[in-house]
């Protein structure tokens, strides 16, 4: 079992690249990168939290429990 990070899907839907999200909420592209790639051993809730105000999404549509 995994936790699967769907981000790259979610910033695709919305048409937001990866360097606007990273500016948006205060962390390097380089850390998004980590968070993307699934290589992140933690996320902090308020970096979830900023990425899904700033997309208007839950956190149930970045990340997948499989």
């Amino acid at each position: 079992m995994a936790i699967i990070v769907n981000l790259d899907v979610m910033l695709a839907k919305r048409k937001v690249r990866s360097k606007e999200l990273a500016e948006a909420i205060g962390i390097t592209e380089q850390n998004l990168s980590i968070l993307k790639t699934g290589k992140a051993k933690a996320v902090r809730l308020a970096t979830l939290d900023a990425i899904c105000e700033y997309l208007s999404c839950q956190p149930g549509d970045i990340l997948e429990y499989k």
